[in-house]
């Protein structure tokens, strides 16, 4: 098990706008990875209530297991991941829980049973990420449910800096500032439209 704290700033953008991103950026070295994230919810949206997700993500043949919750400490939030195997990633995907205790746990602290949860589909994003300011921004394009969707992402290791560097680049490109749910909420929302 590890965990983490994530800081971090996103904004929807515009396909023109993702193009005018990755050539402001042409002179950093972009990294790209495939990824796909596997999502899971109980019937009632339990996690979401508790402002909490939970995935699958599998990259380079590897998956692992992320709850991503409020953190209790301060900013961001606070991601805890365990290890599957792809056998385990395949058996959760057909409705057959594997516990994990570090997330079982935090499902029991808010009343929730892992048994309860279900599968509720898959999003691929292509990555590009850079290193930046000491940031690092990525650029995701996400294909789900027949949604295609570009997004700017910037990761920091304090609030102060995450936003002076976020809004400078929106800035110096002028993108608007626009109010971006993360990737699970853009998820669901396209199943219940």
């Amino acid at each position: 098990m590890t965990e983490e704290i994530e800081i971090e700033y996103k904004n929807l953008i515009t396909e023109k706008e993702y193009e005018s991103i990755h050539k402001f950026f042409r002179a950093y070295h972009w990294k790209e990875t495939h990824q796909k994230n596997y999502y899971f919810e109980t019937r009632q949206f339990d996690l979401k209530k508790h402002h909490a997700a939970l995935r699958i993500r599998e990259k380079n043949n590897q998956f692992q297991l992320t709850l991503k919750k409020p953190n209790p400490d301060g900013d961001g939030l606070l991601e805890v991941h365990a290890s599957l195997t792809p056998a385990e990633a395949h058996s959760w995907m057909n409705g057959i829980i594997i516990p994990k205790p570090e997330i079982e746990s935090y499902l029991t602290v808010i009343g929730i049973n892992s048994k309860n949860l279900q599968y509720g589909g898959r999003l691929e994003t292509k990555r590009l990420e850079c290193n930046y300011q000491q940031t690092i921004v990525v650029l995701d394009t996400s294909c789900y449910n027949g949604q295609t969707d570009y997004e700017l992402e910037l990761e920091a290791a304090t609030r102060l800096q995450g936003e002076q560097v976020f809004t400078s680049i929106l800035n110096i490109l002028q993108i608007p500032r626009r109010k971006t749910a993360n990737k699970i909420a853009r998820f669901y929302k396209t199943l219940s439209s």
